[in-house]
């Protein structure tokens, strides 16, 4: 799993010695190639600085924030492919999106800075990409960056030839040690080409090729069986059975293997399993992972304790893990878990709905650019705020006692014993519930004279996401008032982001985005999926079925699926399966809701070709399963457990 937008590793491991350096390209357990690298000096030219019209139109905010950049920040398109190669720079192409913290301190330091973007300018086509409108493209930068470096993330910055194959790449640099790789590269490009392309080339080939035939497996209920045991104990082999999740550094949600856990406890009840489920849910929605004041959660805490957040809130995140808790209320027959759902339902309605559709994100840092700003309160703003009762209530329920755990204060986290906390201050527990209600709605209110920043364009995959989770819970006896924003949402995706022929990735301030890639059709999908189990219109199917027939046109092949149907350059091959990233795979996603509607509509055409695919896709899980988590739970939900 990829850690997200690192601080300054790559600087720490690149080698801008003088010479002759070699950067390592390391694909773990497979093999090490070296790529050479001749460095030296070049002289650059100072070009005019203005705002950049093309960037200040964007229907992305984090695009809008570069517009008054120095650097000649071009978009991703024709264009800028064609520029490169007529004439014979390298693509610099960087990569953020606009909740990420260190993309905003690399843009601070380094994309502001004059004479760095007069380097930029002169010496390379800047291309500056907003990951979450060109998903194909972040994913195959990633691959490139993580085969290479060992990790990945953002702000993700990557040199390509004018061919578009990547030379070197890397994560958020301090501003000197960006310049000192700018002159690097530039002066090895300028003596050293024809040796740098095809090395690129080579590299890209080895590090990408797809060569073999999709293997077809018979898979029947047996084999999916040992695939799914296999699944289990990889999962149990990384867990923190203590704390919760997966790993002992930073958390993440990891709603793909937590899914499919529970899919694996309903199909075998086991007592381990069971309790680490609830162990892990338990922890995410009582500690800092979760905005207890406001609602909503955050992307990831950055220790092994579900205390310090990274503290931007995703659409995708807040969806998958509304849905995830309505699934784990019902599996695992806990209540409370439905009631976190109906939360985050409420915060993303209440924080980021807008004209029938959801917002894609809240920023990480506040108005003046301070991490957490948002969400923090220090000793003199509580005493301002709250009352001495409220204050002595809060501080011993929400755990604002003692040393700050952050620079600007404390971070409200649940979990204490209500019961004790009512005898500490001999009080009854009603009288604690009021207290705790009336001291939240002045901390609520106080935060609404903040500000904090939203990025407001709205993803088609992300609404789709949420439409699912929308939709499930507008099923349950005690979340059908869901059902009218669900229809709402569906109605956007129907006629503004389908346009009768093909899905676009976004629409925003600055107008609709694009050709949507195979996560849009999915994702969307699936959502129409979740709707049409509780309305079953037969619009809802009938618009289903038209975005899945044109999915498998355009994303599929005898090789297998592919991110995007009109590459500019040449990228990932196309993969039998799809592994799992923040959010479902897409390929599974689109298996998973072809069989369900295949089913339904009585479709072989459509069963046999799902079938098909999902037979190639079997290789490539038994390995590492972990990995290919949705993958497992398509195969044990249509081979082990038959709808």
């Amino acid at each position: 799993m990829r850690p997200a937008d690192n601080a300054p590793r790559l600087g720490a491991d690149l080698n801008v010695g003088t010479g002759v350096a070699l950067f390592p390209l390391l694909r773990p357990h497979r093999y090490v190639l070296t790529l050479l690298v001749l460095l030296g000096i070049h002289g650059l030219v100072l070009a005019e600085h203005g705002v950049n019209p093309v960037l200040a139109n964007d229907a992305s905010p984090y695009l809008q924030l570069h517009a008054g950049d120095p650097v000649h920040w071009r978009r991703w398109d024709s264009a800028a492919v064609d520029e490169a190669r007529s004439s014979g720079r390298l693509l610099f192409i960087s990569v953020g999106y606009f909740s990420c913290h260190w993309c905003h301190v690399m843009r601070r330091e380094s994309f502001s800075d004059p004479g760095i973007a007069r380097m930029l300018n002169s010496a390379f086509i800047p291309v500056k990409i907003d990951r979450e409108l060109e998903p194909a493209l972040d994913e195959y930068l990633n691959s490139f960056v993580q085969a290479t470096r060992g990790y990945s993330g953002w702000p993700l910055n990557v040199f390509l030839t004018p061919e578009g194959y990547p030379l070197v790449g890397g994560v958020y640099l301090p501003q000197e040690q960006f310049q000192t790789l700018l002159t690097r590269v530039t002066q090895a490009w300028q003596q050293d080409r024809e040796i740098l392309e095809k090395a690129a080339a080579d590299a890209a080939g080895s590090l990408f090729s797809n060569d073999k035939e999709p293997v077809a497996l018979t898979l029947d209920r047996d084999h999916v069986e040992r695939i799914l045991a296999n699944f289990v104990k990889q999962s149990h082999d990384i867990a923190d059975e203590l704390g919760g999740g997966f790993g002992f550094a930073s958390k993440f949600p990891s709603v793909p293997q937590l899914r499919t856990l529970l899919l694996a406890e309903s199909l075998t009840p086991d007592p381990k399993l069971r309790g680490f489920l609830v162990r892990t849910l338990q922890q995410m929605a009582d500690k800092g992972l979760r905005d207890h004041l406001g609602g909503g959660f955050f992307r990831y805490t950055t220790d092994p304790k579900w205390l310090r957040p990274h503290f931007e809130k995703m659409l995708y995140d807040n969806a998958l893990l509304a849905d995830l808790y309505l699934q784990a209320a019902d599996i695992l027959q806990t209540p409370a878990f439905a009631q976190v759902a109906y939360d985050t339902l409420d915060f993303m309605l209440a924080e980021m709905w807008r004209d029938g559709a959801f917002a894609a994100s809240l920023s990480s840092v506040d108005d003046k650019d301070v991490e957490g700003g948002y969400y923090l309160w220090d000793d003199a703003t509580l005493e301002r705020v709250l009352d001495d009762d409220e204050r002595r209530a809060a501080r011993l329920a929400w755990q604002l006692a003692g040393t700050p755990p952050f620079e600007q204060g404390y971070l409200p986290i649940a979990g204490a014993d209500r019961g004790m906390i009512a005898a500490q201050l001999t009080i009854d527990g009603e009288q604690l519930d009021g207290l705790l209600a009336s001291a939240g709605d002045k901390l609520r209110a106080e935060r609404r004279a903040r500000n904090l920043p939203k990025d407001t364009k709205q993803l088609t995959a992300w609404n789709g996401i949420a439409l699912a989770a929308l939709a499930r819970a507008a099923a349950t006896a005690d979340g059908t008032r869901y059902l009218a924003a669900a229809r709402q949402l569906r109605d956007v995706i129907a006629t503004e982001l389908w346009t009768g022929s093909t899905l676009l990735r976004a629409r925003g301030v600055g107008g609709d985005r694009g050709q949507g890639s195979l996560q849009d059709y999915a994702y969307a999908a699936e959502g129409l999926m979740g709707l049409a189990r509780t309305t079953r219109s037969s619009a809802d199917h009938a618009l289903l079925r038209e975005i899945l027939i044109d999915a498998w046109q355009r994303f599929h092949t005898d090789r297998g699926w592919r991110s995007t149907s009109d590459p500019l350059i040449p990228m990932l091959p196309a993969s039998p399966a799809m592994s799992d990233g923040p959010t479902p795979s897409p390929s599974a996603t689109i298996l998973a809701v072809t069989l369900e509607t295949a089913a339904l509509l009585k479709d072989d055409g459509l069963r046999e070709q799902a079938e098909t695919a999902m037979g190639h896709s079997g290789a490539v899980l038994s390995e590492q399963p972990f990995f290919y988590a949705s993958h497992v739970a398509v195969l044990a939900r249509f081979v082990a457990k038959p709808p």
